[in-house]
């Protein structure tokens, strides 16, 4: 594929096109409402990965929903967050009837994001479907991505274009592929997700590409090796949610977060090393990488 058919370098310059908007002095509320859908029993830290860089990214007021059995704990270690905990089944995941009650908290929020350090169960594909009829911004990542197949109508009739974070294999579940196939041609299998789900989609890669419904596409080659860590994914999805909602909407917010994650990474080679720095760490370089 010819580099303008896979799409334009993702960088400073290409985001003056797509300006973030600037800090006002309002209370929280005026900062956006975002709702964090995430975790379960063994994976809690996913929703205090993701929620720490929605909130380094400038998110004013945060809910977090997980299951019942870490919930207490989760609210503990986020103490700026309203932490909500939700049934589960007997493996610690999501459970279908928690649907219902996550939907009506999705209703009173600017933005979602769905999935980080969730398997992927029954409960994913009723969730992800029932979120597509709310009026919020969706930004879909891990077991939710793999249950969207069935919902992809219901992602198309989306008040907001959802964003799509998926790895190789989650792309492969997306388009009911094999891996392999999305490792070859990242940029094509980017493009049919775009179209299949009339989502903005990232396929996250050492190059990572952002596809647009209309075909647009950009190309990110920065970042650094350290990023290929654990939680480093629940991050990316977090400065995502975090700045739609403060405003952006959902292609600029894609955008500026993947070019973000990277510099982060960028910054925390020098500082600490081209590996070895944790996810944890990633949230903090956020804020001064955001633009003035």
């Amino acid at each position: 594929m010819r580099a303008s058919q896979a799409g334009q370098p993702l960088t400073r310059s290409t985001l003056e096109a797509f300006p973030l908007p600037q800090p006002d002095d309002g209370d929280k509320h005026s900062h956006g409402r975002l709702l964090i859908i995430a975790g379960q029993r063994e994976l809690a830290g996913a929703a205090l990965l993701c929620a720490t860089a929605a909130m380094r990214a400038g998110a004013g007021k945060l809910k977090i929903a997980t299951v019942a059995s870490v919930a207490p704990q989760v609210g503990v270690a986020m103490p700026e967050s309203r932490t909500i905990g939700v049934d589960e089944d007997a493996d610690g995941t999501f459970a279908a009837s928690s649907v219902e009650p996550l939907a009506k908290l999705a209703e009173d929020v600017d933005a979602v994001i769905a999935g980080p350090g969730m398997s992927e169960s029954p409960a994913c594909e009723k969730l992800a479907s029932a979120l597509f009829r709310t009026d919020a911004a969706t930004a879909l990542d891990a077991g939710v991505l793999r249950s969207l197949r069935g919902v992809s109508a219901d992602a198309r009739a989306a008040t907001h274009p959802p964003i799509l974070l998926p790895h190789a294999g989650e792309m492969a579940a997306l388009l009911g592929c094999e891996e392999g196939d999305v490792e070859n041609d990242p940029a094509g299998c980017g493009r049919r997700a775009a179209e299949l789900y009339n989502a903005l989609v990232l396929v996250k890669g050492v190059t990572s590409h952002v596809v647009a419904p209309d075909g647009r596409a950009w190309i990110f080659r920065g970042g650094a090796p350290g990023l290929g860590v654990s939680g480093s994914g629940d991050t990316l999805a977090g400065i995502v949610g975090g700045l739609i909602a403060r405003g952006a909407d959902s292609l600029t917010a894609l955008l500026w977060g993947v070019l973000l994650h990277g510099e982060a990474g960028e910054s925390l080679s020098r500082k600490v090393g081209p590996v070895g720095f944790l996810a944890r760490q990633i949230p903090d370089e956020i804020p001064a990488l955001l633009p003035r």
